[in-house]
């Protein structure tokens, strides 16, 4: 038990040493880790590739695998939303008694509007209306309920980027690795369906430019219905109906900034005036990128350049 004990001891140090490197001495007196040393008590487990115990039945001490499944990583844990959260706010309280009821595993988790309907502080997230979007989904639709909200989002390391992240790359790199960790992954695939994982460089051959283009936009931004009232659109639709024209994002009215770049196209008019500010900073879109003061300074540039050819021409006839 001694020994068990020094063992706890050193790896909550080493827990509390690799938040401190990860998001720093001033973020640790935030109220957000203040449940640190209780969640202790499942990561001390969970949060390595084994786990140990005393066997009362045999007296010995025994040491197993760990499922990978059920493996946190407690520095994502502590940089993610939900980072101030016990394990048992989600999970029952049951599970602090180990060895665990197996039974606990046949309840059903909580939805995101378990907590944040008509919740105040998430007002602005529009919770209900990703709700209502959801549902309307092709995955609902499919799936029904068995398709959760922690299908795509992993309630362990979820963190909101399109509203708080300045570098698009990061938006488009997290939100395309939600769509992958299924579309692309035979492992994840098989909890829903029987049938293997598609190749999505194959399923998108028709795709100029491929490579450039997933590497510039997200899977939702062709395969959502635009929608005003969320940040990120949730109503997935079939393959049939997802964007296939060049002319719905190559163009002056690009349905990217109603999609990828529509929180920071919304700052870039409050700050600066025009639509694609933040596009131009970011990423170039050809035929989106239009801006009203570039496309007049480039007329007169090019007219002046012309006068001056002409002027050349004349002063070189009457001077020969």
């Amino acid at each position: 038990m001694k020994n068990n004990t020094v063992i706890s001891i050193l790896m909550l140090m080493g827990l509390f040493i690799a938040i401190h490197s990860a998001v720093g001495q001033d973020t640790l007196k935030d109220n957000k880790f203040k449940n640190a040393v209780e969640n202790h008590k499942c990561f001390k487990c969970h949060g390595q590739k084994y786990y140990s115990y005393y066997n009362e039945w045999t007296e010995k001490k025994v040491i197993k695998r760990m499922n990978p499944f059920y493996v946190i990583d407690s520095v994502k844990f502590y940089t993610q939303n939900h980072c101030s959260f016990k394990c048992i706010d989600c999970h029952d309280a049951d599970y602090e008694t180990f060895p665990h009821d197996g039974m606990l595993q046949m309840e059903g988790m909580s939805t995101c509007l378990d907590c944040h309907e008509d919740d105040e502080k998430t007002a602005k997230y529009h919770m209900e209306g990703i709700y209502k979007e959801y549902k309307a989904s092709v995955h609902f639709k499919k799936y029904g309920t068995v398709f959760s909200c922690w299908m795509c989002h992993d309630p362990h390391k979820y963190k909101v980027t399109a509203r708080e992240n300045e570098d698009i790359s990061n938006v488009i790199i997290y939100d395309n690795e939600m769509c992958l960790s299924c579309h692309s992954n035979g492992t994840n695939n098989t909890i829903l369906s029987d049938s293997a994982s598609k190749n999505m460089v194959a399923a998108h051959d028709w795709l100029p430019n491929q490579k450039l283009h997933f590497q510039n936009v997200r899977c939702l931004d062709c395969h959502v219905k635009i929608q005003n009232d969320s940040m990120v659109n949730h109503d997935i639709l079939p393959k049939k109906d997802a964007v296939k024209r060049c002319v719905d994002c190559h163009s002056k009215n690009t349905i990217l900034s109603a999609t990828l770049y529509k929180f920071q196209s919304k700052e870039s008019r409050s700050k600066l005036g025009f639509l694609n500010a933040t596009i131009l900073n970011n990423s170039y879109v050809v035929g989106a990128n239009r801006n009203h003061i570039l496309n007049k300074a480039s007329l007169i540039i090019f007219g002046l350049v012309i006068i001056l050819l002409i002027i050349h021409g004349i002063l070189r006839i009457i001077i020969k």
